[in-house]
C-alpha cells in the first residue's frame, strides 16, 4: 500500500494554485473550533494532493484554503511520517543557520539555496484541537518553516536577492506560457 492509501484512502486531490495567483500573498485565519469539520476533511486531501504531486509539504493556501493547517511529510518514499499542523506557529529557533535548496509545489521546477534556522519548536494543535509541540532539525525544520511560511502569504523567493527572484520568476512565467501553448495545441 502506498503512502498516500496509507494516509488519505480515496481522498480527492485538490488544484494546487500556482504563483503569481494572488492567494498564495493573504495571510490564512487561525482555525477555530467551528472550522475543525471543514479540516477534518480538508487534510486527507491535503495529504493526497502532497504525495501526487510529489512533494513534502503543502499548506491550506496552497489550494485555496486560507486556513492555518499545513501537513508535511520528510520521509515519502521511506517509511511514511506524516504530519498535520493546525495553526502552527514557530516559538522557538536556534541562533545557527543552515543553506538548503528548496523547491514548493506553487513553483513547479524552481529551485533555489535558501538559509534559514537550522533548528526550531513548532506549537501546533491536532485535528482534536489538543495542543502539541515538535522539535526540528534537518529537513523537517526547513520544511515546517517553509510551510508555515506559506500561511503569512511568504514564498521562498523571497529570501532571494531581487536578482535571483526576478530571473527565477521569470523562468516559472516562460514555462507556464509555453505549457499553456502545449494544452492549446491539443
Amino acid at each position: 500500500m502506498s503512502a498516500t492509501e496509507t494516509i488519505a484512502p480515496a481522498a480527492p486531490l485538490l488544484p494546487i494554485l500556482v504563483v503569481p495567483d494572488p492567494l498564495l500573498r493573504k495571510h490564512a485565519r487561525a482555525v477555530t473550533p467551528a472550522d475543525y469539520d471543514e479540516v477534518r476533511a480538508l487534510i486527507p486531501s491535503m495529504f493526497a494532493t502532497m504525495y501526487a504531486a510529489p512533494g513534502i509539504g503543502l499548506a491550506a493556501p496552497q489550494v485555496g484554503r486560507l486556513l492555518r493547517v499545513i501537513v508535511v511529510d520528510v520521509a515519502p518514499d521511506k517509511v511514511p511520517a506524516p504530519l498535520a499542523l493546525i495553526n502552527p506557529e514557530v516559538v522557538a529557533e536556534s541562533d545557527d543557520k543552515c543553506a538548503r535548496e528548496e523547491g514548493c509545489l506553487s513553483l513547479p521546477e524552481q529551485y533555489a539555496e535558501v538559509v534559514r534556522p537550522s533548528w526550531v519548536r513548532v506549537r501546533y494543535q491536532d485535528v482534536d484541537g489538543v495542543k502539541h509541540e515538535v522539535e526540528a532539525d534537518g529537513l523537517l525544520a526547513t520544511c515546517l518553516q517553509h510551510e508555515i511560511d506559506h500561511l503569512n502569504g511568504v514564498q521562498f523567493v523571497d529570501y532571494l536577492s531581487p536578482l535571483k527572484r526576478n530571473i527565477l520568476l521569470r523562468k516559472l512565467a516562460k514555462e507556464v506560457k509555453e505549457q499553456k501553448e502545449r494544452r492549446g495545441r491539443r
